[in-house]
């Protein structure tokens, strides 16, 4: 029995992990052609970044497309952005993670909402500088409609947990005389509603910190200056990725301060 319950895990946490891939590789489109001005749905088609030509269903494999091709297309040969893969990969790890840490759970669930959005909102800042604030507020609205299968408590917390992300965010951006952008205070908006007011003030201090581990040697090295512009998104969803894994054991260490439980569905 206990044989069985292993290969049962290990079978579906690569079941996991193929489909995470897959959604990483659909974000990673959307993703660009929203920055690009076109359309993600419908009858738009995969095309090479390089000569358009249309993709076929061999070359849009996720992952072993990519290593079949060597990272160039078929057609041209001009070399394959390798956020293609990189996409695929972060997204299919921690689908299997999610997975592994919640099991099939309304955690779960939520756990792939808010990584979902994230991954689609880190792309497009990292590559236009840009948070779309349509995509970011539809995070916290996925995020609170999964919260009334919790009941109204749970629902309450996703609205003090985006109270306090878009409340934070917009004190630094006044405070620094627009420091940061109104984008990054949607964000942690959408995904306090997502994870609660708990797991939303762990998500923002992980988040600043997971900045300044990779911002402050970049400038120590003269590689960026202090005016610099700097995409605040990837680290905020860095930041909540690391408290989906995380988050319980915060919250019950912290239990006199944030209360015993981390709410609904996260636990209690």
């Amino acid at each position: 029995m206990e044989l069985y319950v292993r290969v049962y895990y290990i079978l579906s946490g690569i079941a996991v992990f193929i489909c995470g891939a897959c959604l990483g590789s659909f974000i990673n489109a959307a993703a660009m052609r929203t920055v690009a001005g076109k359309r993600w749905w419908g009858l738009e088609r995969s095309a090479c970044d390089s000569c358009g030509e249309i993709l076929s269903v061999r070359d849009l494999v996720p992952i072993i497309s990519y290593i079949a091709l060597r990272g160039r297309c078929r057609v041209c040969g001009a070399r394959i952005y390798p956020r293609h893969i990189a996409a695929e990969v972060v997204s299919g790890l921690l689908c299997a993670a999610l997975f592994a840490r919640w099991g099939a759970s309304a955690a779960f669930c939520m756990s792939l909402i808010v990584l979902c959005f994230s991954l689609f909102n880190s792309l497009t800042d990292i590559e236009s500088g840009f948070i779309y604030d349509a995509w970011a507020l539809a995070l916290g609205v996925a995020g609170l409609a999964v919260r009334f299968a919790g009941g109204w408590p749970a629902v309450l917390d996703g609205v003090l947990g985006a109270a306090l992300g878009f409340g934070v965010i917009s004190l630094i951006i006044i405070v620094s005389r627009g420091g940061m952008g109104w984008g990054d205070a949607i964000l942690m908006c959408g995904i306090g509603g997502a994870v609660g007011w708990r797991y939303c003030a762990f998500s923002l201090y992980a988040g600043f910190v997971a900045g300044g581990i990779v911002v402050l040697p970049l400038m120590i090295a003269k590689r960026l200056k202090r005016k610099d512009a700097i995409p605040l998104g990837p680290f905020l969803a860095a930041g909540s990725a690391i408290i989906l894994f995380a988050g319980n054991g915060l919250v019950f260490r912290f239990r006199e301060l944030l209360g015993a439980y981390p709410g609904w569905p996260w636990g209690g």
